[in-house]
């Protein structure tokens, strides 16, 4: 795999000490160099910036399942899912698959298949692609073989949900859209109610559970969190398993909580650019402000980190270091990935290049190779 050798000039660049400055910066053998290297390409009229990391993003469930039945070639949908995480200026993406009472493309069955598409075309594929498994806490007959399938998947991240209504279930009440979502799984709706309800009611057999499922992805190396906490305790909890990433906490005070503990809080970016959380949760923008994100994630959205952290810029809640910093330098930290996440020499050079004037991508470079170009740059390219 070649990649290029090139120096970047006339480009304003976000460098880890001094900021975004005008600078040259040269890249060679997939990595940023000390000293120039290579021909010349005059980005006059452009920003660089480290490479996008996203933590947490599910928006792939369009590409590989567009709808029901129509996508046979799972890696097919993949590459096509890069084409998109390229075009956003994500350079390193976490694909969240759910393990998932749901069913359907949120099933055990059909998570297999996309870890197992991952695997496949990850020599095909500039972005750096990782898998992180969402499993449902209360799925409790899967958890005896769970640990050895993560392994067998190549996944390194676990978050843990719980989306079952349980209010509704105490009540034995069927949830909304329950005859929808049965369908979509391919169940009677009787009977998935009846699966929701023998689950709601083993509830008490769940923290046990998880408790001794959590100590042995800690033997693997696995890396953990939770999603959704809504209390100090439900944060207290899951650090207690080892699971010291909380993604989108729903109140101020988990997130105080984590901060407090020291462990890693990520946000999703859809809440920053929207100006606050389409659940009526706590608003993303005021935790920013109180110093309680680590990283910004696309969530569900994979133009959102680019546009959240240029508006935090624009809006002054942060300057463009802090706000960039979100979705690069931060993102690295929280995955213990040392080599990226900053313009410094020795990191890989994972780069976004956007006009200075629209704030657009106009080219993505992931380890020194392109991934994504467009427009009037490719001449600067070639000339």
């Amino acid at each position: 795999m070649t990649s290029l050798n090139l120096t970047f000039t006339g480009a304003e660049v976000l460098l880890p000490e001094e900021g975004l400055v005008p600078a040259d910066l040269s890249l060679a053998g997939g990595v940023i160099q000390a000293d120039l290297a290579g021909r010349q390409v005059d980005l006059s009229g452009y920003l660089v910036l480290p490479g996008i990391i996203d933590l947490h993003g599910d928006g792939f469930e369009r590409h590989i399942a567009p709808r029901r039945g129509a996508m046979k070639q799972m890696d097919e949908g993949i590459l096509s899912v890069e084409a998109e995480l390229a075009a956003n200026g994500i350079t390193t993406a976490i694909l969240a698959q759910f393990h998932s009472w749901e069913g359907g493309v949120r099933g055990p069955e059909f998570a297999g298949q996309v870890f197992e598409a991952i695997a496949l075309v990850k020599d095909r594929v500039v972005t750096d692609m990782m898998p992180q498994l969402r499993f449902e806490t209360h799925m409790l007959d899967d958890y005896a073989g769970l640990p050895d399938r993560i392994t067998d998947w190549q996944v390194p991240y676990v978050v843990f949900n719980d989306h079952l209504p349980h209010d509704r279930l105490a009540e034995r009440r069927k949830p909304p859209r329950l005859t929808g979502q049965a369908l979509k799984a391919g169940r009677n709706p009787d009977k998935h109610f009846e699966m929701l309800l023998s689950m709601h009611d083993r509830s008490g057999e769940v923290p046990e559970a998880l408790d001794a499922l959590c100590a042995v992805l800690a033997t693997q190396g696995v890396r953990m969190g939770s999603h959704d906490d809504a209390t100090a305790q439900d944060r207290a909890i899951w650090r207690a398993r080892g699971a010291r990433i909380a993604e989108f906490p729903e109140t101020l005070e988990a997130a105080e909580a984590a901060r407090a503990a020291g462990d890693h809080i990520v946000l999703g970016s859809p809440n920053v650019v929207r100006g606050g959380s389409h659940k009526g949760n706590v608003s993303a923008l005021d935790l920013i402000t109180m110093g309680y994100c680590d990283a910004l994630a696309s969530d569900y959205h994979y133009p959102s980190p680019r546009r959240a952290a240029l508006m935090l810029a624009k809006t002054g809640l942060l300057d463009m270091a802090g706000a960039w910093a979100l979705v690069s330098s931060g993102p690295a930290r929280v995955l213990g990935l040392q080599d990226r996440g900053t313009l410094a020499p020795g990191q890989r050079a994972d780069l976004v290049i956007l006009d200075a004037d629209t704030q657009r991508v106009a080219a993505t470079l992931a380890g020194g190779r392109v991934s994504y170009m467009s427009g009037d740059i490719a001449a600067r390219f070639v000339r």
